[in-house]
């Protein structure tokens, strides 16, 4: 092995490992804790936090764009799986899970919002939400009046209970069955009280929501 082909290796290593100990250092004191302590959890010197991480800004837009890639990931096994329903159900489960144990998270979106206002990859799921929807709706299993957009306001509440800290994450699947219960198609059903937002709105209106600014702006 080349002498450059380890060194890169290495680099690729203490990269992950800098990911890997931010993510956690900042769900323990949030997305502004010193980067000192970074290196020293990640076992690197501060320089080597710098070359990977020109400034702040950088390892959160990182950070932010790897949770993109969870989605993507993710997308495909919706898709596949056996019923619409099951789809529905793996949606709320993966993402409500992540998001509960990612108590940082409207600080990320806040701060890559307020970096690049124009970055926004969340849209490129509307299509994947509409039809997961719309295969559970023709199977009968999932109410009439729901799309694709209250879903990902019911990902975003039940990832709220992860403000009440780890003591709390053992027991949040009760509040999920609930709201999979409260999904599904039933003779009796009556209809929602108002029509939804469109995906831009939603995904415009969280980010306002993580900025602090009025929503109405």
């Amino acid at each position: 092995m080349s002498s450059a082909t380890s060194t890169r290796r290495d680099a690729r290593r203490n990269h992950e490992r800098l990911l890997t100990e931010a993510r956690a250092l900042f769900a323990e004191r949030g997305i502004d804790a010193p980067l000192d302590e970074l290196a020293t959890r990640a076992g690197v010197g501060a320089g080597t936090v710098y070359r990977h991480f020109p400034n702040r800004a950088h390892l959160l837009r990182e950070i932010y764009d790897d949770a993109i890639e969870m989605f993507e990931r993710l997308a495909p096994e919706i898709a596949d799986a056996p019923t619409g329903w099951r789809g529905i159900e793996l949606l709320l489960e993966r993402l409500s899970e992540w998001v509960a144990a990612t108590p940082y998270l409207p600080d990320l979106m806040r701060r890559v919002a307020e970096d690049d206002p124009e970055h926004k990859p969340g849209l490129r799921f509307e299509e994947a939400l509409e039809a997961v929807v719309a295969r559970a709706k023709a199977e009968g299993s999932l109410r009439p009046d729901v799309e694709g957009v209250d879903l990902n306001m019911l990902v975003n509440m039940l990832g709220s209970i992860g403000r009440f800290g780890g003591d709390y994450l053992p027991y949040w699947r009760r509040q999920l069955a609930i709201v999979i219960d409260g999904l599904r198609a039933r003779p009796d059903l009556e209809l929602l009280p108002e029509p939804p937002q469109s995906f831009t709105e939603f995904h415009d209106m969280a980010h306002r929501q993580a900025t602090g600014a009025p929503v109405g702006d």
